[in-house]
């Protein structure tokens, strides 16, 4: 596994599923103006993550967000359980607060076995947050605010994603990439 094949997967999924089911319409202006920075963690344990997570904290609160706006840091050799991820966030989240970015960036989360809580694993639901490999999405909190600001009935969003990707099911979610 490449850093050049992980990076194509995850634009591959961003590209057909993200933009192209529009689970985030926010995700296609930063795409196509290629905002967004792609990183591949070779960590292998959660100390290495950790590091290359702060550093890239701190590189995209010092980028300018013309240039980077966001950045997908993609470990596909650390972290593949989904609970023990799951753990991770709350590290995730403090690496924020240690280097003083509260407020200005977060973490979201993707997995390929991401499962909301009280879900069903198998449910269509889990796929608006199922990456191809383990991803700490790194956000602007102000472009997070703006866009939300932005978009009527940003609430839905959730509730949305939920019912396009029930209707298409698992075998459309298995077409949609090919399989």
């Amino acid at each position: 596994m490449t850093d050049e094949s992980v990076i194509a997967a995850t634009r591959e999924w961003l590209e057909k599923a993200v933009i192209g089911l529009n689970l985030c319409p926010f995700a296609k202006a930063v795409h196509v103006k290629r905002q967004i920075r792609y990183v591949v963690s070779q960590a292998t344990d959660e100390e290495g993550l950790l590091q290359d997570l702060l550093h890239e904290l701190q590189l995209l609160a010092a980028s300018d967000p013309g240039d980077v706006e966001t950045t997908l840091l993609m470990h596909p050799f650390v972290l593949r359980d989904f609970l023990d991820y799951n753990d991770f966030l709350d590290i995730a989240d403090a690496a924020v607060e240690e280097v003083g970015l509260e407020g200005v960036l977060q973490v979201a989360s993707f997995h390929p076995d991401y499962q909301f809580a009280d879900s069903d694993p198998d449910d269509m639901g889990n796929y608006s947050n199922r990456a191809p490999f383990p991803t700490l999405h790194l956000l602007r909190e102000e472009s997070v605010d703006k866009a939300v600001e932005a978009f009527p009935e940003a609430e839905r969003i959730y509730e949305t994603n939920i019912e396009t990707l029930r209707a298409l099911g698992p075998e459309g979610w298995r077409r949609l990439f090919g399989r």
